[in-house]
């Protein structure tokens, strides 16, 4: 990590101090700083994996191991991204390891997009917010969206994590989004991710 060297006496409290600043603490092994970064993004990153499918309580024991392996990981940290970013990635490949037990990135059965639909008529009254809409996508549409587009990963790199072909997830992509598209614009609000890891090109 570039920058100077964050040494500890006379030092700025810790909420005082940019993200990069608590991570070249940490990195030395100081576990208050590394404290507040969890304390910082722990929200952000249980929210994308409840995204992404995981229920309250998984949310939280996942949101934990990340964390834990991000403490591991510190020094691969170098400040390039943020900190938010590079922690959200680590959380959605634990979500991932998950999935790969119970599910696979098949394809969505052949009229799915009509149920999803016919599922929503009556939905023009109601203003939906993205956690919400998220609920229309299949489970694979539903985790190959937030891979991208929360967790900031490119196509290939959601690919390599699922463990599925690119084309695979580039179309559950494609066709998550049209969904959350449709779905956002009855409610007025365009589908937008809060993303701290930065614009990233889905190629």
């Amino acid at each position: 990590m570039g920058g100077p060297a964050i040494t500890t006496a006379g030092r700025a409290p810790l909420s005082a101090l940019h993200d990069v600043e608590l991570a070249q603490l940490a990195a030395t092994g100081d576990r208050a700083a590394f404290g507040e970064l969890a304390r910082r993004h722990g929200s952000a990153v249980r929210a994308l994996l409840r995204r992404m499918g995981a229920d309250p309580t998984l949310a939280d024991d996942l949101a934990q191991d990340a964390f834990l392996s991000a403490f591991e990981a510190i020094t691969d940290f170098r400040g390039e991204g943020t900190f938010a970013g590079w922690v959200k990635r680590i959380a959605a490949r634990h979500y991932i390891r998950r999935w790969r037990k119970r599910a696979e990135l098949d394809p969505a059965p052949e009229g799915a997009e009509l149920a999803d639909e016919a599922d929503g008529a009556g939905l023009s009254d109601q203003r939906l917010d993205l956690d919400e809409a998220l609920k229309c996508l299949t489970p694979a549409e539903r985790l190959c969206v937030c891979l991208c587009y929360g967790a900031g990963l490119s196509h290939a790199e959601a690919a390599e994590a699922a463990k599925a072909p690119l084309g695979t997830v580039k179309s559950h992509v494609k066709r998550g989004l049209e969904k959350l598209r449709r779905r956002l614009e009855t409610a007025d609000a365009p589908p937008s991710f809060e993303s701290s890891s930065g614009s990233r090109t889905h190629g």
